[in-house]
C-alpha cells in the first residue's frame, strides 16, 4: 500500500518545523514517495481550515512544549485535525528542560480525533526564551536521530505492526510548569509582553511572524492581543529591538540557562 506523507506543525522559531520537515523527508525517502503535504499552522491564517485524513495517510504532527504541555492556544485548532484511521506520529520540541506531559497529551488528542498513533518523539530545540539554552538545536546529531526514527517507523509500518507506543507521562496531566520568584513562590508570567527599543527600523518582520497576530502593524511596539512568549519576534529582529524586561521572566530565563545547561537527548517511542 502506498501512503501519503503529511507534516502538520506549529513552529514560531523554526525548531519544530526543522525537525518535522526532516522526519517527513526521511519517511518519504523510505517509502519512495516524492510528494509530501506540509501544513504550517503557526500564524493565524494557517489555523482557519480544518484538516481531515484517511487510512491512506501518515501524519506527523509537531508542536512545541510550553510549560510542560501542548500550548493551550493550539487546543481548539488541534481539535479540528481529524482522521478516519490515519497513522499519526506526534512530535514535541522542548528547550532542554523537560517535555513533561506534552507528548502524551498530544498523543491523546490525536487518538480522540480518530488517528492511529504508531510512534512518538520528543526532540530538543533552542529554547524560545534564550539564545544560549540548547543553542543551535536541533543540530546534526539530533537530525541523525530523526533519520533513525524515520527508518524505524518505516519498518514498523511495513511489518504491519500498528501497536500503539507506550509514552511516559501523567495521563491526568500535571499543571502547567510555573517559574518561581526570589522567595520561591510561583509566579505567573503569562501577561509579560515584549518591549521595543529605539533601534527598531519598523521593518515589520515581527508582525509577520507573531503566531497570535498580536503585534500592531502601524505601531510594532503595541500589542493588540496576547503574547505567548514564543520568542519569534525577538529572534527574528535584525537589530535586537525586541526584548523582555520583566524581573521574574529574566530570573526564570537565567535559571533555565544555568540549571538545564547539560545536553538532553531526543527520546522516541514505537
Amino acid at each position: 500500500m502506498r501512503y501519503k506523507i503529511n507534516a502538520v506543525f506549529f513552529s514560531a522559531t523554526g525548531t519544530t518545523k526543522k525537525t518535522v520537515k526532516w522526519l517527513a523527508d526521511e519517511l518519504a525517502k523510505n517509502f519512495d514517495e516524492r510528494t509530501i503535504n506540509f501544513k504550517d499552522f503557526t500564524i493565524p491564517s494557517g489555523r482557519e481550515e480544518s484538516l481531515y485524513f484517511t487510512d491512506e495517510d501518515i501524519v506527523i504532527v509537531g508542536v512545541p512544549v510550553y510549560a510542560g504541555r501542548v500550548p493551550n492556544v493550539l487546543l481548539n485548532y488541534l481539535s479540528n485535525v481529524r482522521a478516519d484511521g490515519a497513522k499519526a506520529v506526534p512530535v514535541v520540541l522542548y528547550g532542554n528542560r523537560n517535555y513533561d506531559d506534552a507528548l502524551i497529551e498530544l498523543k491523546n488528542i490525536l487518538k480522540m480525533n480518530g488517528f492511529n498513533v504508531i510512534a512518538g518523539g520528543a526532540f530538543i530545540g533552542e529554547h524560545s526564551f534564550s539564545e544560549i539554552l540548547a543553542k543551535g538545536r536541533p543540530d546534526e546529531k539530533d537530525l541523525k536521530k530523526v533519520s533513525d526514527f524515520a527508518k524505524k517507523i518505516y519498518l514498523k509500518i511495513s511489518s504491519g505492526n500498528e501497536q500503539e507506543p507506550e509514552i511516559p507521562g501523567n495521563k491526568d496531566f500535571r499543571p502547567y510548569y510555573r517559574p518561581k520568584d526570589k522567595n520561591g513562590s510561583p509566579v505567573d508570567i503569562r501577561k509579560v509582553t515584549p518591549k521595543t527599543n529605539d533601534s527598531c527600523t519598523d521593518c515589520k518582520l515581527c508582525v509577520s511572524v507573531c503566531p497570535m497576530g498580536s503585534i500592531d502593524y502601524d505601531d510594532v511596539a503595541k500589542l493588540n492581543y496576547i503574547c505567548i512568549k514564543c520568542g519569534a519576534c525577538i529572534k527574528i529582529c535584525p537589530v535586537s529591538a525586541k526584548y523582555y524586561d520583566d524581573e521574574n521572566y529574566l530570573k526564570h530565563k537565567y535559571e533555565l540557562e544555568i540549571e538545564f545547561a547539560e545536553r538532553k537527548e531526543p527520546e522516541t517511542f514505537l
